[in-house]
């Protein structure tokens, strides 16, 4: 396996600056830069070109002759041109672009994986929070339906496939001979908090002061950022003292702003805007969180939930696939019924009534998702991905 290259064929597209400058997400290189640690040989990332910058939050450049990997440019409808030489694995994504890829590996002997992170009831999920007209909806339904049948039989095709999160594992783990359950964190060993961190800041909840409450990520209807200021005004109906803090950016950011005025909001709701994730977003939701509201309207499996468990804060959120499973395997968080803030509320004043069961929770969660560390899990999915590429392709 010295000598073994891994191909790598995101989901993702990239804006191309100049002949050596990409823009990436964060995440996604240090994804890569975590692979080049442990995979025993060369790493290759082929990306899609995009003409337009991506409205993710954590976009940098970088250097393709500056990085610990090979970095270039492929339509994906002609894999065969660039990725079959010297590739000893190809590890692609389950997307329609990407549907013929292990027929293609297969045929040429080639081992190959794909990344799972969006199940059939994810992505009519997804559907379902961005499209009103329901012929639209209809016929984007259809399309889903179809492309599942598709995406099944590359899944069946493929070598093996790495499930992000429990709702694909359990959707595809019988269709493939090789599965693997990771769940997704930027958390690093280091970034994780200590048990001194998370008892100085139970000390303060347990002291009755009032519940700090936090929501980060894309201001998304998709992520149920519009339900997060009804469930700050059905704490108020209720006359529960809470203070809630809402980090991140997106198109309900204007909207968002407005409703907590009108609702007389602004004394407890504030919009923090972006932070970074490492020297603020991290140290703040450590020091200053004693619940997570995650209103997510889909089973996507986003990697909030792990980064704020690593953080040793408990979450209350909407019962999508993704959370129960994380619930399921923690043991650990609060489901309330999808799109129902007045329900969240409920439980959270109930929670306000029981601070022990909070600080039960909050170190629950920072114990399970110490098994569950950046490290931890691409040292995994890197041992995976070397049984995949020692077993023989029929």
């Amino acid at each position: 396996m010295r000598s073994a290259t891994l191909v790598i064929l995101p989901d993702l597209k990239t804006k191309k600056i100049d002949d050596d400058r990409f823009v990436v997400t964060e995440k996604f290189y240090d994804g890569v830069l975590e692979f080049t640690k442990y995979w025993p040989g060369k790493v290759s990332v082929f990306m899609e070109p995009s003409p337009e910058m991506t409205d993710n939050l954590d976009n940098i450049e970088i250097h393709s002759d500056k990085v610990p990997f090979h970095m270039g440019l492929l339509d994906y409808t002609s894999l065969e041109k660039r990725v079959a030489s010297g590739a000893s694995i190809v590890l692609g994504s389950t997307s329609y672009r990407q549907n013929n890829l292990s027929t293609w590996c297969r045929d040429r002997k080639v081992p190959s994986a794909y990344v799972a992170e969006y199940n059939l009831k994810t992505r009519l999920q997804i559907i379902d929070a961005n499209t009103h007209n329901i012929l639209i909806r209809m016929r984007r339904y259809l399309w889903e339906f179809l492309q599942e049948r598709k995406q099944r039989k590359a899944i069946s095709e493929a070598t093996g496939i790495q499930c992000n999160g429990t709702p694909t594992f359990e959707a595809y783990r019988r269709v493939n001979a090789l599965p693997f359950l990771y769940f997704d964190s930027r958390m690093t060993e280091k970034m994780m908090a200590t048990n001194q961190v998370v008892d100085a800041r139970l000390t303060d909840c347990l002291s009755r002061k009032p519940l700090r409450l936090l929501f980060s990520g894309r201001l998304l209807k998709i992520k149920g950022a519009d339900h997060v200021v009804s469930v700050a005004e059905e704490l108020q109906k209720r006359g529960m003292r809470f203070e809630m803090s809402i980090c991140g950016d997106g198109e309900l950011r204007a909207s968002m702003t407005d409703k907590i005025a009108e609702k007389g909001l602004s004394g407890v709701v504030k919009m923090q805007g972006v932070l970074d994730f490492k020297t603020e977003l991290v140290p703040y939701t450590q020091k200053h969180t004693d619940l997570f509201v995650c209103c997510h309207r889909q089973g996507d499996p986003s990697c909030t939930y792990l980064e704020t468990m690593s953080c040793g804060v408990p979450i209350v959120g909407y019962d999508n696939e993704a959370f129960l499973g994380v619930v399921g395997e923690s043991k650990t968080g609060w489901p309330t019924p999808m799109n129902r803030p007045d329900r969240m509320a409920h439980k959270i004043v109930e929670l306000d009534r029981d601070r022990e069961a909070i600080a039960r929770a909050s170190r629950a969660s920072l114990h399970f998702a110490r098994s569950h560390t950046f490290e931890k899990t691409f040292k995994r999915r890197v041992e995976h991905l070397q049984a995949v590429a020692a077993t023989r392709v029929s």
